[in-house]
């Protein structure tokens, strides 16, 4: 009884400090020491335990090897970023699905897709592609929701293509392969970009008018006229296949080493950095602009390394106070079904993706729900594409969807007066496609585990 009154109670004080708006890795820190406190008292040696136990963890966080992973792969990908490798290609595919309806909303899938094999955060792909892409979709008469509805729409292919941030912090927190859980993201993350593109082209038949269609700007039907090519040649041929063939040595070298047991996630993502920064050199960059990468870098991955340590500290928690046990019991005595379960889980994400970002959010469920998904009989990296979807989708989830916000901030010189809503609404397709593909991982697994079995055999 006293484990699952602590459990309830560190719970709602994690959720309540979140709630009034308390840093994640402070309310962290609080709950942990709040844990410790109720199994080892409140007299001056549970304060030395608090005391030794932070200074434990912090220190084994900081050392290990595995934590070089996030910093270096955000690296590569800002290099890539930079360099103007990922207009090029974009503006590549747009030329290339000249007579296709809705080409340049395609094409934003498909770069995303791309993009997401050179970066692991959506965060980084929204920003990125609401500067190259709804430009020239505004320019060629896109309804404005619909263009910005599929920038931020297959922007989440980031977080699920790998090399993928949150695959990562999936990993340390439960102790997973970091290959196998990329190799696991490929055939579901492409799944996802074929299905918005389905989605893209059907609509585009269906509602012409939002691709610019009848405007006297936009693109006429399949069967004849093109769209206007006002700046098709802003990049040529050779440019393209330089770009092109940059994103794909990158892909083969980083994932292929990993997957093929060449070198380590670590040493792959440094390897990455290096091929990034080469082209970026290639493609024009500056002592100035390398310089800028690595401080963007290292403004971004420290939050997420200090998040980390502070949930390495709340893991430790659990074990101690048995809190997890609890919750697991409370979800397996509960008499629900498998799917239910599963679905409660979800619904879990969904809510917390309205108020706090998705590495926080797995920070706080993923080493407690992922025990109780295998008790269940899921296949522990099937679960991990499974629930990294559905945090994804939490952040097209009003009122506060992260990813909305970026895409709005990215373009609020072009358009101040953008109401987010509308976002919001033009991404509520995304956001129940990626709903379908998770049900059919749950019912499919074989979709997320093939490839792992391959490369990594079992």
């Amino acid at each position: 009884m006293f484990e699952v009154n602590t459990a309830v109670l560190l719970v709602v004080s994690l959720v309540g400090l979140v709630a009034i708006g308390v840093h994640i890795a402070v309310a962290l820190g609080i709950t942990s020491a709040l844990g410790i406190f109720l199994v080892t008292g409140t007299d001056a040696n549970a304060f030395h335990t608090v005391q030794a136990m932070l200074a434990d963890t912090a220190y084994e966080a900081i050392r290990a090897y595995v934590f070089a992973v996030i910093p270096l792969f955000m690296l590569m990908g800002e290099f890539i970023g930079k360099s103007g490798t990922v207009t090029d290609v974009y503006r590549g595919i747009n030329r290339l699905l000249h007579r296709i309806p809705g080409r340049l909303a395609i094409a934003t899938v498909i770069g995303n897709a791309l993009f997401s094999f050179v970066t692991g955060v959506s965060i980084a792909s929204a920003a990125a592609f609401s500067r190259i892409a709804y430009p020239e979709m505004k320019r060629h008469g896109y309804h404005k929701g619909f263009a910005l509805g599929a920038i931020a729409g297959s922007s989440c292919l980031g977080m699920l293509i790998p090399p993928s941030v949150l695959m990562i912090v999936w990993g340390i927190l439960t102790e997973q392969s970091i290959g196998q859980l990329f190799a696991a993201g490929v055939f579901p993350g492409l799944m996802l970009a074929s299905m918005f593109v389905l989605y893209v082209f059907g609509y585009s038949l269906w509602r012409p008018d939002v691709v610019g269609i009848g405007t006297g700007r936009g693109q006429a039907p399949a069967t004849g006229g093109a769209e206007v090519a006002d700046d098709e040649e802003e990049v040529t041929t050779i440019q393209f296949l330089i770009s092109l063939a940059g994103i794909v040595l990158v892909i083969v070298a980083v994932l292929g080493g990993i997957w093929f047991g060449i070198f380590t996630p670590t040493e792959g993502a440094s390897a990455g950095a290096l091929i990034g920064l080469a082209l970026g050199i290639i493609k024009g960059m500056r002592l100035r602009d390398v310089i800028d990468s690595i401080l963007s870098v290292g403004r971004t991955s420290a939050p997420i390394l200090l998040l980390l340590v502070t949930a390495a500290l709340y893991s430790r928690t659990l074990a101690m106070t048995g809190m997890a046990n609890a919750i697991e019991s409370l979800f397996l005595g509960s008499g629900m079904a498998p799917w239910m379960i599963i679905s409660v889980m979800v619904l879990v994400w969904f809510l917390l993706g309205m108020i706090i970002d998705s590495i926080s959010i797995m920070l706080l469920t993923a080493a407690i729900f992922a025990p109780i998904a295998v008790n269940l009989g899921y296949d522990p990296i099937a679960f991990a594409i499974i629930g990294i979807i559905a945090i994804e989708a939490g952040l097209y989830t009003p009122p506060f969807g992260l990813l909305v916000y970026t895409v709005k901030a990215a373009i609020h010189e072009i358009e101040p007066d953008m109401n987010v809503m509308t976002i919001f609404k033009s991404s509520t397709p995304y956001w129940i496609i990626m709903l379908i593909g998770m049900v059919i991982i749950i019912n499919f697994p074989q979709i997320a585990i093939y490839l792992p079995g391959k490369l990594f055999g079992g």
